[in-house]
Formats: structure tokens, sequence, C-alpha cells
């Protein structure tokens, strides 16, 4: 007999049976097994649980109901402050995750209920967004199985959108020296170290005095997106612009309404990308249009690699896990790509010099004469 794809309370989706009934008016949805009888199954022994529930005859246990919002931000609290440098994008996502599934229990969330959010929030940000922000939940239904709140996560087979290729734009000399020129003198010694080594946003700003050698000419960057150190030479330009701060607190961009450093600097950096015009006398001229701070971290490694340092040190210089990492950052311009065929004639040109050289050499070989003896 063909097994029916619905019944009463049940449906199949992609080969799974998914549980979705009313009771006491609260619709309840979650996954109920791999085939119609353990979907049956479960729904009997749910709807048991449900109404021991309601009675009051439900006993504590991994099988009590946990609202959404509380397991939301016991996930944020003891895994995503202590193992990510990064839950602040957590705590964000988190927020947006809350609001949507309010009122909720974690255990009655199913696939079905996520696809809802996709959708949903698809209109209002960019792929991007909503892609961390489903990666943030899938993270968090693991810990939930992990933990033993749920027996499966319904985030497991989720897609993602698919975000557009990433856009990067690469600094000229000239534009480098307009945007220089353009920021204040707060946000210049951030640029002009952004530069001039290639440092991460996050490492520049969190920077400490003790961080800085200028005997020895060595920034110290203690923690990195990566979880390693690294050292990283300092520049006379860098130098100058670093130690003509005021010391102001333990950190060398110091907030002095928090004594914490500098947070972001967004706005300060649109500004400045908005005044770096190749005519300041034209108030049509847009200055630099989308440049993100990032790109600056891009530039400093293309233009060290088009200069001719050797990846691997470019790669121990933005503190790179892998030599593939750093790979992306290398952009061949017209002329680059024509100074390397010039090189290359210029070398096959030299070697045919050579042998033509050998050519016309007259090679005398010695005649040997081989006496026997009769």
């Amino acid at each position: 007999m063909r097994q029916g794809k619905k019944e009463k309370n049940l449906k199949c989706v992609g080969g799974k049976w998914y549980l979705d009934f009313t009771l006491g008016g609260k619709r309840i949805r979650r996954f109920g097994g791999y085939s119609k009888e353990q979907a049956r199954n479960n729904l009997a022994r749910m709807r048991i649980e449900k109404l021991d529930e309601k009675f009051g005859f439900k006993r504590p246990g991994n099988g009590a109901p946990i609202p959404f919002e509380k397991f939301a931000d016991e996930f944020l609290e003891l895994y995503s402050k202590q193992n990510k440098r990064s839950w602040i994008r957590d705590e964000v996502s988190l927020k947006n995750l809350k609001s949507f599934f309010k009122g909720q229990n974690l255990q009655d969330i199913g696939p079905e209920d996520i696809e809802r959010y996709r959708v949903k929030r698809k209109p209002d940000v960019s792929p991007a967004t909503v892609n961390r922000e489903l990666a943030c939940l899938k993270t968090l239904c693991n810990k939930a199985v992990e933990w033993g709140k749920l027996e499966t996560s319904p985030a497991a087979k989720i897609k993602k959108f698919r975000e557009p290729s990433s856009r990067e734009h690469i600094l000229t000399q000239e534009e480098a020296q307009r945007l220089i020129k353009a920021a204040g003198p707060e946000l210049r010694p951030i640029i002009l170290t952004a530069l001039g080594t290639g440092m991460r946003r996050g490492e520049i700003l969190n920077l400490k005095w003790t961080d800085l050698d200028f005997v020895r000419g060595i920034i110290t960057v203690c923690t990195s997106k990566s979880g390693k150190g690294r050292k990283i030479p300092m520049s006379g330009t860098v130098a100058a612009a670093l130690g003509a701060i005021p010391h102001l607190g333990e950190y060398v961009f110091h907030n002095p309404k928090t004594g914490r450093p500098i947070r972001d600097v967004k706005n300060g950096f649109r500004a400045a990308c908005a005044r770096a015009k190749k005519n300041p006398n034209n108030k049509k001229d847009p200055g630099i249009i989308g440049l993100r701070f990032h790109d600056l971290r891009h530039s400093f490694a293309s233009h060290a690699l088009e200069l001719g340092a050797d990846i691997m040190t470019v790669s121990k210089l933005l503190g790179h896990a892998s030599i593939s990492m750093t790979a992306k950052y290398l952009h061949p311009t017209g002329e680059s790509m024509r100074l390397a065929v010039g090189k290359v004639a210029e070398f096959l040109e030299s070697a045919e010099k050579v042998g033509a050289k050998v050519d016309s050499v007259e090679i005398k070989v010695p005649v040997i004469s081989l006496k026997t003896d009769n």
C-alpha cells in the first residue's frame, strides 16, 4: 500500500515527517520522525506531554519547555561571550531572532519556522546579514542538542542566501594621499597604520601603549582573528603618526568618556572618503566612492605583493593561517603584467646572448693518439 504524504496533524517534507497540531489555542510544530508510524507515535506522546504540562503533571527535566528568548540569553552568556571575540555580532543577531520567535518554546521551533524567518528578513536586510543571523541560529541549535535540550537541530539543513561576489577597492597612491589628507587628526593615524601595516580595524583600535616598541620599531598584536599574536615592523611614517598621539590612557586610541578604546570609526571614515576629492573646488566630485575600511588592509597586501614582497612574508604580516588566504590579495594589474612579461623577455634575451657567445667560440678538441704495440 502506497504511503500517503498527508495525514491530519502530520506533513511529509523532503522525506521527513513533521507534527502540526493545536492544543489550548496554541499551534505546535516540530520534527516528528523519518516515517509516518514514527511521527504518529511522537504526535501521541507529545499530546500527552502537553496535556500533562497543562494540568501540572509535567516533571522537570530535559523535556521541560524552554522559552526561546531565555535559551538565547543563556547561549549568549555561556557560549558566545566566553568563546567568541565577535560576540557582539551574535548579540545583534539574537535580538532579531528573539523578536521573531517571541513567545515560542525552543522545542516547538521547526524548519518551516526558520524558513519563514529567512523569507521575512530578506526584504529588509542584505543576504549577508540574513546569513550571519542564520549561522548564529544554527550554532544556537547545535548547542541546544549538545546540552541535551533538543534531540535534533531544526536549522541543520536550512540553506543560506547566495551572496554577491565581494568587491574590493585597492587604493592607488594618489587616492591614498587624498584620503590621508582628508582625514581628521584623530582618524589620520588610524588610516596610516592600516595602510602601513595591513592590520585589521579591531587590532588597531585595541592597541595598547605597551604593544608599541618605538626603540625597535615593532608593533605587537597580542590577539587577532586567528587567535595567534604576531609582530609587525613599523615604518617611519607609522611610528611618527602613533608617537604623536597624546597618552591619555591605557589604549592608544582612547575614548575619554568610557576609558576604553574607540569602538568604531565608520562615520569619520565615510566623511573622509567624501572629502577626498580629486578637485576640491568641484562640489559634484563625490570623493572616493565605495571604499570600506577593510579595503585599506587589502591595499597594503596587494601593493606589498606587487612591489616584490614574497607571499609568505605578507601572509605572516597579515596574520593569516594559510597562504591560500593571502593569495586572494593578488590583484595583477595591466602594468604589473607588462612588467612581468618585460622581465621574462629580458631574461630570455640575456640567455640568447650567452648562447650566441658560446656558439661563436671555436672549441678545439685535443686529438688523442692511441698507440698499440705490435
